[in-house]
């Protein structure tokens, strides 16, 4: 939680500093759409014969908003998406596929790096930032396990930015919490389970 708050009031600051260039500081909004790669680290290795931790692929797509400080190429965007994640659990039949739906809210601050003389073709840049997923699907997977409400994550990533409409990115989520959690918890009182960690390589068009 304290990368959050410093996150928070990074972008406090870089709001607070663009208000004297209000007049050319530059929102967009878009379409964006991608894939990710997601695999599970699980807390108790004995999970292991439960779940499968190979790499398992889905789907995003939503909507970006992007604030964008001209002169220092610094700003933030945010976004709403519709995320399918996979994993596979073991049941009576063999592996199945345990398919979670989310409405993602990633918010990532960014940094446009200037090329000069090719700023307007392309531009690379770099963003960090928290992502906030709610569980749009069932939380049952098997009788001792479920998908837990909210699935939190980090995510550090790098794009490029063409003709400054088309955005190309790809980023890797650190998960902040079990995405998949025991129903009982252990002796100790624990409850074991996984974290979600994925890649995600999106497109995305602003206009």
């Amino acid at each position: 939680m304290k990368l959050l708050r410093v996150f928070i009031a990074t972008i406090i600051m870089v709001v607070g500093a663009s208000a004297a260039t209000t007049a050319s500081a530059q929102f967009r909004f878009g379409v964006k759409a991608g894939v990710n790669i997601s695999h599970l680290s699980f807390s108790e290795k004995a999970l292991e014969d439960v779940f499968s931790k190979d790499n398992q692929a889905g789907f995003t797509g939503g909507i970006m908003a992007e604030f964008t400080v001209p002169l220092i190429g610094v700003g933030a965007d945010v976004s709403a998406m519709y995320v399918r994640r996979n994993a596979q659990y073991m049941a009576e039949k063999g592996f199945e596929t345990d398919q979670r739906d989310y409405i993602e809210i990633p918010v990532n601050l960014k940094w446009k790096i200037s090329i000069p003389a090719a700023g307007n073709i392309v531009s690379p840049y770099i963003f960090t930032g928290p992502s906030f997923a709610i569980l749009a699907s069932k939380k049952a997977i098997v009788n001792a396990y479920e998908n837990k409400a909210v699935d939190t994550s980090w995510n550090v990533g790098v794009g490029l930015q063409f003709v400054n409409h088309l955005q190309i990115g790809a980023s890797y989520a650190i998960g902040m919490n079990k995405t998949i959690k025991s129903l009982t918890p252990l002796p100790n009182g624990e409850y074991v389970g996984a974290r979600s960690n994925y890649w995600t390589i999106t497109a995305a068009w602003l206009f």
